[in-house]
């Protein structure tokens, strides 16, 4: 295996870890003005994903960085073409790490509401332009022969795009809404519960629409045939079978499945892709490879000893953390 396709591999992972991560942390958020009748069960909810956000947006930021130095032409393509979505993501997520932070400060009805609608917004603008954002890399943008992004921002919006964004979003809130069935109890479980039943379907409607788009729009499911291997279907029979899980009420196993479906999803995008990281719409052979758009050699062999020595400190810190707010949330200890 060449460095390029290793380094294409770790940023697929952090990508992959940042979707699972952050997915039920983007659902919960989007669901707190809504599942929350008042402050307190808007606090409990928000408290569920406290000892978390934060640690999981370190995914993006390695995923960012490791682009950054191992593909630097992918890099500056992509946020020169998605330049605008990019900033008001940035703006999103700035906005809810505030929220998080500011809302409990004051006692104030309004001012906790107005965070409480800050943090839903923060919450689902970004998965809103991650799908659209990964609709967009597997159709293809309008890129020169000299790497450089030559359409606007609204070429980066289509109904094929909006749809990826929709799945994204929907599929987001199914895994926060089982994340909530684990971290609280009695009348919000409940509540999240229905939430979960009432999304699961409509969630797969939508994504499995979205699957035979990318049929028609794309090559990321027949570059290599018709079938489109056993990663995408794996995935899809995962997302089918929540809803019986959850009607049998086996919320672990639900939210497990959801996270799969996110895991296997992702790595399907990124299999689709290679060896190109951005498709050109306009020809084929202005695309974006592993090997036109990276680093030079000496610079991965360092980056990739760095990454070995560094990464399994991190992935064990927060496995930890994880462990340590496994219970769930009490009304007696609420820290946000």
């Amino acid at each position: 295996m060449t460095l390029n396709a290793l380094w294409f591999i770790i940023i697929g992972l952090l990508f992959t870890g940042f979707f699972f991560l952050e997915g039920f942390d983007f659902g919960v958020g989007i669901l707190v003005p809504l599942l929350g009748r008042n402050d307190t069960e808007r606090r409990v909810l928000i408290n569920s994903i406290g000892p978390f956000w934060d640690a999981n947006e370190v995914w993006l930021i390695a995923a960012g960085a490791s682009m950054f130095a191992a593909f630097p032409n992918w890099y500056a393509t992509l946020f020169s073409g998605f330049y605008i979505a990019l900033f008001l993501m940035l703006l999103a997520l700035i906005g809810r790490g505030v929220a998080f932070e500011y809302r409990s400060k004051i006692e104030q009805p309004k001012w906790r509401k107005f965070w409480d609608w800050v943090i839903f917004a923060g919450s689902l603008i970004p998965p809103l332009l991650w799908g659209v954002a990964l609709a967009d890399l597997m159709k293809g943008v309008p890129i020169d022969g000299h790497m450089n992004y030559v359409g606007t921002f609204f070429d980066l919006l289509s109904w094929y795009s909006v749809l990826g964004g929709l799945s994204v979003v929907l599929l987001f809130v199914l895994h926060g809404a089982l994340f909530i069935t684990l971290r609280t109890a009695e009348d919000i479980r409940d509540r999240a519960r229905n939430v979960a039943m009432k999304t699961g379907g409509l969630t797969t409607f939508i994504l499995f629409a979205f699957v035979v788009a990318t049929y028609i729009e794309t090559d990321i499911f027949t570059k290599i045939g018709v079938d489109p291997g056993s990663i995408p279907i794996v995935a899809g029979l995962a997302l089918v079978s929540v809803r019986f899980l959850v009607q049998a009420k086996h919320y672990a196993w639900a939210f497990a499945m959801t996270g799969i479906t996110i895991i296997l999803s992702t790595m399907t995008v990124f299999v689709g892709l290679y060896p190109r990281v951005m498709i050109s719409s306009l020809n084929a052979n202005w695309s974006l490879t592993v090997f036109n758009a990276s680093s030079n050699t000496y610079s991965l062999q360092v980056m990739t000893v760095v990454a070995l020595t560094i990464v399994p400190f991190v992935v064990a810190y927060q496995i930890w953390s994880y462990w340590v707010f496994r219970k769930r949330v009490k009304l007696d200890h609420l820290d946000y």
